[in-house]
């Protein structure tokens, strides 16, 4: 019988730092606060989901935190498809599954210009999906993912701003909900980052080539179930870059990207349908834009 499967995703946004790519490289655009609660729940099946990301960026801002002038606000908007299989077949305990997800978005950064179009695929030869256990009296639901983007999105070195990133990234994650208590859960998911190079960056960064550099990042949940659909509470994320971005080689100090948020979430179930939505403010930034984000999400389970 089929489990609530929360869905894999690492979504393709758009990201404005690449318009002061001479002293710093963006990193691409990640799962930040667009899966949440119930999130290491998962069972064989099949689920299908679509997501519409909206953010307002109203600045853009250096490693101190401050404003960077002429950069203006950025406004993006984004869509995924997202299908993922956990089949029956068990390895190392776990259900083990694939799953695709292609994205399309548009961002509008003002005076830099804009651009639309499709965005990088997402792909996962391996996802394995442990069934639930429990730590003492706490029962936990758990899954490892080994995801891949692959470079097709829409790309132009005529353009400061681009869809797609010219990079092949690769991007595991752990995701975990507990539930410490009757009706609290809480969900945890920690992601890696790693980007090539990009041989053949915008014609406005003046580089041969660039490399952002390498990030771990994660969300977070905590929610309270009223009644048998509903669950409501606080979600955040969180993004810091390990090493300096790269140009030509070099690396660029002072670089490193950061950013916190926080919001209000719930999500709301009828059979196997499920209906999310997030809001996040943002704060604690550093080399990349400022600014909220709104997430909606529905997903059918098979």
């Amino acid at each position: 019988m089929l489990k609530r499967f929360q869905c894999v995703l690492f979504l393709i946004l758009i990201s404005a730092t690449s318009l002061v790519a001479q002293t710093h490289v963006a990193e691409p655009a990640v799962n930040l606060g667009d899966t949440s609660f119930l999130d290491g729940i998962g069972g064989p099946g099949v689920v299908i989901e679509e997501i519409g990301d909206g953010a307002h960026e109203g600045t853009v801002v250096d490693g101190s935190g401050s404003p960077i002038a002429g950069t203006g606000a950025v406004n993006s908007i984004s869509q995924l498809t997202h299908v993922a299989w956990l089949t029956h077949k068990r390895i190392l305990g776990g259900w083990y599954g694939t799953e695709v997800v292609a994205a399309a978005a548009h961002v509008n950064a003002g005076s830099m210009g804009q651009s639309g179009g499709w965005g990088a695929l997402t792909v996962s030869p391996f996802i394995l999906q442990w069934s639930e256990q429990k730590i003492g009296h706490v029962p936990i639901d758990q899954r490892v993912v080994f995801d891949f983007d692959l470079p097709v999105g829409a790309y132009t070195r005529s353009s400061a701003v681009n869809i797609g990133t010219n990079t092949f990234t690769v991007h595991p994650y752990y995701a975990i909900t507990a539930f410490p208590a009757k009706r609290i859960e809480t969900s945890w998911r920690v992601h890696y980052l790693w980007n090539s190079t990009n041989d053949s960056p915008p014609f406005t960064t003046g580089a041969q080539s660039t490399q952002a550099g390498q990030a771990i990042h994660f969300n977070a949940t905590t929610a309270y179930n009223f009644g048998k659909h509903l669950w409501i509470g606080p979600n955040a994320y969180y993004l810091r870059q390990i090493t300096d971005g790269r140009v030509n080689g070099v690396p660029l100090r002072n670089s490193p990207e950061q950013v916190g948020a926080i919001g209000p979430g719930m999500v709301w179930n009828s059979g196997k349908w499920f209906f999310y939505a997030n809001g996040y403010h943002e704060l604690g930034v550093k080399n990349r834009p400022e600014g909220d984000k709104l997430v909606l999400r529905v997903e059918k389970i098979f």
